[in-house]
């Protein structure tokens, strides 16, 4: 595990399904991120990538962009940060 996680929260809502948003940093990255992640089920996962604080380098959000598209163990820790909260 090469990553942190900061905060987490989620709310959810029969008409609006799940969302949430955790802060997380990457080891070896100068920034953090925020991550919010939207279902309607708890199944399937949609999602947007910010920096948390301050913008950092597009090389760094574009790296954790692919990170997120092919690391399911992290994307899936954000998902249960984000639930363990409800």
């Amino acid at each position: 595990m090469d990553w942190d996680i900061f905060d987490a929260e989620m709310t959810y809502s029969p008409e609006e399904g799940y969302a949430g948003k955790v802060s997380f940093a990457l080891h070896g990255q100068r920034s953090g991120y925020e991550i919010t992640l939207l279902s309607k089920k708890g199944l399937e996962w949609s999602y947007s990538l910010n920096f948390a604080r301050e913008s950092g380098s597009e090389e760094e959000i574009e790296a954790t962009e692919q990170r997120l598209e092919e690391d399911d163990e992290l994307f899936d820790a954000l998902i249960e940060a984000a639930k363990s909260k409800l």
